[in-house]
């Protein structure tokens, strides 16, 4: 048997990757005792692909799995179809369901990064459509809808932003119900006794934990759930950290060159670093306090490297590294930096085109906006005529380079 790590209380803690609990002493009893407990964390899969910010979640669930505690991945395929109402204000696109087991299979890859899916104790993935599929509703209502007020859930803040658009239904209420309801089911089937998601899944997970204490009443047992949450990664505006001006900071390789999303990484707000670093390194917090104190653009390249290196690997993390140097301080390898080919004979090709096809602006109206403003360089020299025709002579070595502010920058190559 895995042996259990009795300081996982105190790492969560340590780490501040422990934010809100139903009941806190009985999780630290549950995490302290030495024997293994079984948690889930649920994922609707309404894409088919992950950025860094929806990944925070798993990054807590790793050092679950580390510990030696069993770890449940439920994808939603059934609340998918009904779609989160918390912080919308207008209702979800619904997607098919072939929409959203596609979805899933895309996902499952992914989260190979985070979890391990085999050796003695894998993570495991189940789906919610396998028993919310073939469930009768009047059955469903009976046994669980039995047990919702309707004012206490319109109380909550999971639908504040609906309420406010006069716009919530009947469907989306429902989907606490549902979530409610997996928990159940979860410990049914597997002995979980833990959930773990996101801040704004608190009242979610909340009506899990208060669903099997009406049930426990109801049916005589006394079967103990414990909800707990992780602090959202905000930006300090208030947004999700997972996007940067460039774009998602995707977790797929093929979505993303590495230079791109060490980049993405390293434009981190200040604010955020530190809990960058508590999420995706196993740094001493203690030694990441002092180094962010000491010089926090050091600290940027350091939290770079390594989660860099912990989702793509140690390879792409000194290419990354290597073209940044080169870059922002005339050190290091340009070789796989960000590259765009383009052919001699297509030659001469507008500076706003170059900007616009090689995605280091949304859009040529931004590419326009940006040369006007002078953060557009060729080959280090600002270049305000967006019109502007590179041709040969721009190229040395067969290379031009193109810049965009500070951070992003493109290998233009003649082909």
């Amino acid at each position: 048997m895995t042996k259990v790590d009795t300081n996982l209380f105190k790492t969560l803690n340590d780490r501040g990757l422990l934010y809100q609990c139903t009941d806190e002493d009985k999780l630290m009893e549950m995490l302290s005792s030495g024997t293994p407990i079984t948690l889930y964390e649920g994922t609707d899969p309404t894409a088919d692909s992950l950025h860094i910010g929806h990944c925070v979640p798993y990054c807590i669930l790793r050092r679950f799995q580390k510990a030696g505690h069993k770890v449940i991945l439920l994808m939603g395929g059934a609340t998918a179809c009904v779609g989160d109402p918390t912080g919308k204000t207008e209702l979800r696109k619904m997607l098919t369901k072939e929409e959203i087991n596609s979805n899933i299979e895309k996902i499952k890859n992914t989260l190979k990064v985070f979890l391990d899916f085999e050796g003695e104790n894998p993570a495991v993935i189940v789906n919610n459509a396998d028993w919310f599929n073939g469930y009768d509703y009047i059955d469903f209502m009976r046994e669980i809808g039995v047990h919702f007020n309707v004012n206490k859930m319109l109380s909550n803040e999971i639908y504040a932003n609906r309420l406010e658009e006069g716009g919530l239904t009947f469907f989306e209420m429902g989907y606490m119900l549902m979530q409610a309801y997996d928990f159940i089911h979860l410990n049914r089937e597997y002995g979980c006794t833990l959930q773990y998601g996101g801040g704004d899944q608190w009242g979610n997970i909340v009506a899990g934990v208060e669903l099997q204490r009406k049930l426990n009443f109801a049916n005589g047992t006394d079967i103990q759930l414990v909800g707990a949450t992780n602090p959202l990664l905000l930006t300090p505006e208030g947004k999700k950290m997972g996007k940067t001006e460039k774009g998602a900071i995707w977790i797929d390789r093929d979505k993303i060159s590495a230079y791109d999303f060490y980049q993405g990484v390293y434009q981190t707000p200040d604010a955020c670093v530190e809990m960058m670093f508590a999420l995706f390194t196993d740094i001493d917090m203690e030694e990441v306090r002092k180094l962010i104190a000491e010089d926090i653009v050091n600290a940027k390249k350091v939290l770079s490297y390594e989660i860099t290196k912990f989702v793509r690997g140690e390879e792409d993390a000194k290419i990354a590294e290597e073209a940044s140097k080169a870059l922002f301080s005339g050190q290091g390898n340009l070789d796989n930096a960000p590259t765009f080919e383009v052919e001699k004979s297509n030659l001469p090709i507008t500076l706003v085109d170059v900007l616009a096809t090689t995605k280091l602006v949304q859009s040529k109206s931004e590419g326009r906006r940006m040369c006007e403003q002078g953060g557009v360089l060729v080959n280090g020299e600002v270049q305000k005529d967006f019109n502007y025709g590179i041709t040969e002579a721009d190229f040395t070595d067969g290379v031009c380079i193109i810049k965009k502010g500070k951070k992003n920058f493109m290998k233009v190559v003649l082909k």
